[in-house]
């Protein structure tokens, strides 16, 4: 009897697990934002919008996600002063949610609002695990964007894109922080998730070296 009883508990025990572990991925289907758990390997190279948004889709197609349309949160700028990509025109309308079923941001003009719901809790990878920022042994809370804080392409001169996420050397790009962590000494206000410094250059090496690591935002263009 006793072992009838241990088999049954033991029985239950799994398919608990296989209730938990199908809730997970889930959530996962359904995930609409995340920031990528790994960079390129090569900085900010990311073989421009293209190699980036490429780089979105398997993270996520990996991850379980069901939806195709991803897209980077990327702007780029152009020569000549003709006008660059806004990021935040390439993600859709929204709402975005992340691989544990929370909303980040119902709408565009949301989503460049106080009222986001980008943090260090929220702003998950793929896989629903939370990236290192201020204050942990290794932070890589810089996400490159290339933005301004309304998600618009930079006309503060210079690289602000990294050659338009072709250069990993010299150059630039303006990054976010993830966990939105420290504060902007002209306004003594939070740091942005999109738009919060410039890099110290457009390596590996040189990401690491600011609080980077080559990571990205990916939302579905929905």
């Amino acid at each position: 009897m006793a072992s009838r009883i241990g088999l049954r508990l033991l029985a239950a025990s799994a398919l608990t697990g296989l209730g938990l572990t199908a809730g997970v991925h889930a959530q996962q289907a359904g995930m609409t934002f995340f920031v990528t758990s790994v960079g390129k390997g090569n900085g900010a190279d990311l073989g421009g919008l293209d190699g980036a948004d490429a780089h979105c889709a398997a993270l996520a197609k990996a991850a379980g996600a069901t939806s195709t349309n991803w897209r980077a949160y990327l702007s780029t700028t152009a020569p000549g002063g003709d006008a660059g990509v806004n990021a935040r025109d390439r993600i859709g309308k929204g709402p975005w949610q992340n691989a544990k079923g929370v909303v980040v941001g119902t709408s565009v003009d949301d989503l460049h609002s106080a009222s986001v719901n980008v943090n260090k809790q929220t702003a998950l990878t793929e896989k629903g695990e939370v990236i290192s920022g201020s204050g942990d042994p290794v932070n890589t809370h810089d996400i490159l964007t290339g933005s301004d804080p309304q998600g618009m392409y930079s006309t503060a001169g210079g690289d602000t894109t990294c050659g338009n996420w072709t250069k990993s050397g010299e150059g630039s790009a303006i990054v976010g922080h993830h966990d939105r962590a420290g504060l902007k000494k002209e306004t003594r206000h939070m740091k942005s998730w999109n738009s919060s410094h410039g890099s110290r250059g457009c390596s590996q090496d040189l990401l690491k070296a600011s609080g980077g690591a080559g990571l990205i935002y990916c939302f579905v263009a929905n």
